[in-house]
């Protein structure tokens, strides 16, 4: 009886705590259309990009160099060309070019648009600006004439291929540009 009795208080002090209300799932994320799909890819080129550099370049003395690490999930990154400082600018000039060989990276994140586990392949060239500190912004050029994007973005993850030529502007944290022909944005 005693145990019975505190079962039932044990009942309604959850139900008073709770306000009387169940426990609300979290909202289902929207959509994710062509154009959300494309954004991701784009991003995810730009961040695997920006971790092979940070993997080859990042650290050494300015100069021209041909460097080559493993990616974080398997497949390879070879980095070639140059890169000079501007430390009163806080920025990075470079003229680099990566050799993708099925590079994976995953990345994870509670938005959903900021998932994806993407395998890239094919040569990217990249010309211009990076920022290192607040006090400069970032102004590159990337092209690729063929890129290959292949895994899944957003979550829940949906499949995501591409082959095709590929064309992006970063100003500051924007990202834009063509891939497959088609206009593609997002902010980083």
């Amino acid at each position: 009886m005693v145990r019975r009795a505190a079962e039932i208080l044990t009942l309604l002090l959850a139900v008073s705590c709770s306000g009387g209300n169940a426990v609300t799932p979290a909202p289902e994320p929207p959509p994710c259309d062509d154009e959300c799909k494309d954004g991701i890819a784009i991003k995810a080129v730009r961040e695997t990009v920006k971790l092979a550099f940070n993997l080859t370049f990042q650290g050494k003395p300015v100069g021209t160099y041909d460097l080559a690490t493993t990616c974080p999930l398997g497949g390879t990154a070879r980095v070639t060309g140059s890169a000079s400082s501007n430390a009163i600018q806080g920025a990075t000039e470079v003229d680099i070019t990566y050799v993708l060989a099925e590079c994976k990276y995953l990345e994870k994140d509670d938005d959903a648009k900021d998932n994806y586990e993407i395998t890239l392949t094919g040569t990217l060239s990249q010309k211009g600006t990076l920022a290192v500190q607040p006090s400069s912004t970032s102004a590159v050029l990337m092209k690729s004439d063929s890129m290959t994007i292949d895994g899944t973005v957003y979550d829940p993850p949906l499949a995501y291929r591409q082959t095709c030529p590929l064309e992006l502007g970063q100003t500051g944290n924007r990202l834009s540009g063509k891939m497959c022909d088609r206009s593609v944005q997002t902010d980083l």
